[in-house]
């Protein structure tokens, strides 16, 4: 820490050791993650457990969270965690997933996507995108307003989250009313300044990178790898309106703004955070005061078109 001057607050993380050094560890510890089970037993928030399918056949999970009292038709965000597409969603994603269902009066559908490298690209994301498509087609069923379903997550959930609107717009689909997306993985190419300057930065750094790459995107030739990585895409309009947040020491700093700024480039409304002093998964630590104030600048971009 005493290389890059990271918030206090944030030290807790610092010795944070990330399994994906070991890509076959990594794929072993990501499938161990499961939903806590307090978590169906919530006095606020009541979360259905519901087995969806994908293009390939296969299933998935889709947690829905309800909390109790909300007025239908209701928004719903659709939320993608993040984990280099290899973990599965930690006790910060469930937390921080119903504090966004409670502070936005909405409904929110949790897609718990398979995992590379057992299941590489597209498998991640075309259960993502099967997660968006739930959402519209069971909007009346399970009490949800068609006209304001968006998507968010962080880091590889960010990459997802603006990945299902590239497919949206390129196969004629509903699109969702915003893209939240936060310190986003967008490029595979790994040739920005961050990338080259954050080579060991706690959590997350290039290091890493290079190894979630090959486990996700075996074979980059494919004709759809700007779903894997979208600043692949030949073009970047026609998207919702995107809210971009970039962590400081982050070696996926330049390449989150880069894409805001591509897809403004594009006519894209795009709101740029670029928050100071903080790393990779710094909103790990909800309670830490720099979390509090990112938190609530977030929610109250999805307030805008949630109404």
């Amino acid at each position: 820490m005493k290389k890059y001057p990271i918030n206090k607050e944030f030290y807790p993380q610092a010795n944070f050791y990330n399994p994906i050094r070991s890509a076959r560890l990594a794929g072993w510890v990501g499938s161990m993650f499961k939903p806590p089970k307090k978590l169906f037993k919530d006095s606020e928030m009541k979360v259905s457990r519901i087995k969806a399918k994908s293009y390939d056949g296969g299933e998935f999970e889709i947690l829905l969270f309800e909390h109790y009292g909300l007025s239908e038709p209701a928004p719903c965000l659709v939320y993608y965690h993040g984990g280099g597409f290899i973990f599965g969603a930690g006790d910060y994603n469930y937390k921080i997933a119903k504090e966004y269902a409670l502070s936005l009066g909405a409904k929110l559908i949790f897609v718990n996507y398979r995992l590379a490298p057992k299941h590489p690209h597209p498998t991640p994301v075309e259960d993502c995108y099967a997660g968006l498509r739930f959402a519209f087609e069971n909007a009346e069923k399970y009490g949800i307003d068609k006209t304001k379903i968006g998507v968010g997550g962080e880091s590889a959930g960010g990459c997802l989250s603006t990945a299902v609107c590239l497919m949206a717009r390129d196969r004629g689909t509903d699109m969702p009313c915003f893209q939240l997306l936060i310190y986003p993985v967008t490029d595979i190419t790994m040739e920005t300044a961050s990338n080259r300057r954050f080579t060991d930065t706690p959590v997350w750094n290039s290091e890493l990178s290079k190894m979630m790459w090959p486990a996700y995107v075996p074979d980059r030739s494919r004709d759809d790898i700007c779903y894997a990585a979208p600043m692949q895409a030949k073009y970047f309009g026609y998207l919702p309106p995107a809210y971009v947040e970039a962590a400081e020491f982050d070696c996926l700093h330049d390449e989150a703004i880069n894409y805001a700024n591509a897809m403004k480039g594009a006519g894209v409304l795009v709101e740029i955070n670029e928050t100071k002093g903080t790393m990779h998964g710094f909103d790990s630590m909800l309670d830490a005061p720099t979390t509090r104030k990112v938190v609530a600048t977030r929610i109250e971009f999805m307030k805008k078109y949630f109404g």
